[in-house]
C-alpha cells in the first residue's frame, strides 16, 4: 500500500515537472516570436498608440496615489528613526535613495502589473476562450503581432516616463511631509537629495522599468494565449498572470539592483 502511494506520488510530480517544462518552452517561443515582430510595429502603428494610452495615461493614477503615499510614509517613518539620533537634516538623502532606486519602480511595476497586466490577461483570454486568436490566424494574422507586440512596444516607451513621474511625486510628498510633520526646511531637504545622487542611483531605478515591461506583458499575454475552460478560466488565466508577474518582479528587482550596484 505504502509503496503504491509513493509511486502514486512520484508519478505525479513526474507529470508535473514535465507540463511546467513544456510551458516554459512554450514560452520562451511566445517571447521570442513577440521581439522578432518588433520591427513590423509600423504596420501596427494604431494599436501601439492605443495600447501606449493604456499603459501610460490611463495608468497615472493609480501610479501617482502609490507614489505620494509612500514618499509621505517613508518621510513620517524615516524622520522619526533620523529624529532618534540627531541626523533630521539626512532625511532627503535617505528618502531618495529609497525612492528612486528601489520603492518607486517597484510599486509602479506591482501596480501596473495588477491593471495593465490584468487588463491583458482578461482581453486576451477572452479573445482565446471566443475563438477570435483563432479567427485571425485563419485570416492570415499573426496573433502575436497583432495582439502582443504593441502591447510590449507601449510598455517598454511608456513605463521609464512612467518610474521618473513616480519618483518625482514620492520625492515631493517626502518633502512635503518633512516640512509639515518634522519642521524641515525645503532647501534643506533637497539640498540632501541632489548633490548627493549619482549615475548609479538612477541606473538602478530606471534600468527596471524596461525589465518589469517586459516581465508584466509577456506573462500576462501568454497566460490570455493559453486560456482554457470558459468565463471561469479566462478568470484563472488573469490571476496567475498577476501573481506570476508580480512574483517576478520581486525577484528581478533584487537581481538587477545587485547587479548595477555590483558593477558600477
Amino acid at each position: 500500500m505504502g509503496r503504491l502511494v509513493i509511486g502514486t506520488l512520484l508519478a505525479n510530480a513526474n507529470l508535473s515537472m514535465k507540463e511546467f517544462f513544456l510551458m516554459m518552452q512554450e514560452f520562451f517561443l511566445f517571447s521570442v516570436r513577440a521581439f522578432v515582430t518588433i520591427p513590423k510595429i509600423k504596420r501596427y502603428w494604431r494599436d501601439f498608440l492605443d495600447q501606449a494610452t493604456i499603459a501610460g495615461t490611463d495608468s497615472l493614477p493609480i501610479v501617482l496615489v502609490s507614489s505620494i503615499s509612500i514618499g509621505a510614509l517613508l518621510a513620517v517613518e524615516v524622520g522619526n528613526l533620523l529624529e532618534d539620533f540627531g541626523a533630521k537634516t539626512m532625511l532627503g538623502r535617505s528618502t531618495a535613495l529609497s525612492v528612486i532606486r528601489e520603492l518607486g519602480p517597484l510599486l509602479m511595476g506591482l501596480m501596473l502589473s495588477a491593471r495593465y497586466g490584468s487588463r491583458n490577461g482578461a482581453e486576451l483570454g477572452a479573445m482565446k476562450i471566443s475563438e477570435q486568436i483563432d479567427a485571425l490566424r485563419a485570416f492570415g494574422t499573426d496573433p502575436i503581432a497583432k495582439l502582443v507586440m504593441p502591447r510590449l512596444t507601449a510598455a517598454l516607451v511608456v513605463f521609464i516616463p512612467l518610474t521618473a513621474i513616480a519618483d518625482f511625486a514620492g520625492l515631493y510628498s517626502a518633502a512635503l511631509f518633512a516640512e509639515h510633520y518634522h519642521k524641515i526646511d525645503p532647501g534643506i531637504f533637497w539640498n540632501a537629495v541632489f548633490p548627493r545622487l549619482v549615475l548609479k542611483d538612477f541606473v538602478v531605478g530606471f534600468l527596471k522599468a524596461p525589465v518589469f515591461a517586459i516581465i508584466i506583458t509577456l506573462v500576462s499575454c501568454f497566460n490570455g494565449f493559453i486560456a482554457q475552460g470558459g468565463t471561469a478560466g479566462v478568470g484563472r488565466s488573469t490571476i496567475k498572470g498577476i501573481v506570476v508577474s508580480s512574483g517576478l518582479i520581486l525577484v528581478a528587482n533584487f537581481y538587477v539592483s545587485k547587479l548595477v550596484l555590483e558593477n558600477m
